[in-house]
């Protein structure tokens, strides 16, 4: 179990923070700046659960916020150097991905069939879906300038971008299944 008793620590006061596994490094660091982005993913999507009134996407997204801390996690702590045991006893696995793809096929079967782009709107649940699924694109590509430096748990990208089409379809599911999405008119300026 964890114990915090108390908020302020005064250790990263000069611009540096611990990793998982104890290293010390800048906040600006990529897997800090990736860890920041999954956290701001995790807060849109408790707000978007603050905003629906269906208890099934409610429980369907506290379940992800669960599931996006320990993505977090898994970025906080370094993959192991070969022949050293991993600090980390649970990461984000392919498993986890098929689970989201499940997810997004039994929710898109509700949903009228698209014709249009859509735009981010419609109800405040629906809204803020669509902003926690952009807020999630941009901690995908946090996370990928990670792997272009540093070794990664490639499912953890695989589990973001399946996560920002889930929301997606979860937007469309708030907006009464499809029914009331706001659709993109090129022709309107």
């Amino acid at each position: 179990m964890v114990r915090i008793d108390r908020i302020y620590t005064r250790s990263g006061d000069e611009g540096q923070t611990s990793l998982g596994n104890g290293q010390r490094v800048s906040k600006l660091s990529a897997r800090i700046v990736a860890g920041g982005s999954v956290d701001e993913t995790n807060c849109t999507i408790g707000v978007a659960a603050a905003a629906t009134g269906a208890d099934e996407i409610r429980n369907l997204l506290y379940s992800l916020q669960q599931f996006l801390f320990d993505l977090g996690a898994d970025l906080c702590v370094p993959l192991p150097a070969e022949g050293e045991d991993d600090l980390l006893k649970k990461r984000v696995t392919a498993e986890h991905v098929l689970h989201l793809e499940r997810t997004i096929d039994s929710m898109t079967e509700r949903l009228q069939p698209l014709r249009s782009f859509i735009l981010p709107g419609g109800n405040p649940a629906a809204a803020a879906l669509h902003l926690a699924r952009a807020v999630c694109r941009r901690a995908e590509l946090d996370v990928l300038r990670l792997a272009e430096s540093e070794p990664l748990n490639q499912n953890v990208l695989v589990a973001l971008n399946r996560l920002s089409d889930l929301l997606f379809v979860l937007a469309r599911v708030s907006n009464n299944d499809g029914r009331n999405d706001v659709l993109w008119d090129p022709n309107r300026a």
